[in-house]
């Protein structure tokens, strides 16, 4: 026997009536398509992970009118365990973090930050002066800073003025 429910005509009631004990199906499917069965290892599988990684530090990479700038925020670090090199066209920003010694009687209820060395490499347009790169540290930011070169900067032209051959003083050059 089928089961039939008056919906009264002033109302948007749904058809079906929604009884606390019914079964649905979609809700189910629903239920059965979110389960996870790895739900409490992921924990221990992104420890594990961020271990593997070791440390790796994040970069800000901006051009400015006059030339490009690095940062990275390299907490925990000191300058002498930092390697930076310039090759070519290929800027290297190298380095270590070392562990800090844990204590045998002390307890870790938690161990996020990471340790290691890293490498991270840059290939600079060919706008970029190596000859005036310049770094600095500061409360445990690194910036690298690399100018253009000078026929790279953007250059006024005076209408009517005569070309001289010199680039950057206002004229067109010859």
């Amino acid at each position: 026997m089928a089961n039939i429910t008056r919906r009264p005509s002033d109302t948007n009631l749904p058809t079906m009536p929604a009884l606390a004990g019914e079964w649905d199906p979609f809700r189910v499917m629903d239920q059965l398509l979110r389960w996870d069965p790895f739900q409490g290892t992921m924990p221990a599988l992104n420890q594990l992970r961020q271990q593997q990684q070791g440390f790796v530090p994040q970069f800000d990479v901006r051009e400015t009118p006059d030339g490009y700038v690095f940062q990275a925020d390299v907490p925990g670090i000191q300058e002498k365990d930092l390697d930076i090199s310039l090759t070519g066209n290929r800027l290297t920003i190298s380095g270590k973090r070392d562990v800090e010694n844990r204590q045998q009687n002390e307890n870790y209820h938690l161990y996020e930050r990471s340790y290691g060395t890293f490498s991270r490499s840059f290939t600079l347009p060919d706008t970029a002066d190596m000859t005036r790169a310049n770094a600095e540290m500061k409360d445990g930011v690194l910036t690298i800073t690399l100018p253009k070169r000078a026929e790279a900067q953007p250059r006024k032209l005076t209408v009517g003025a005569k070309p001289t051959g010199k680039p950057g003083n206002g004229g067109a050059t010859a």
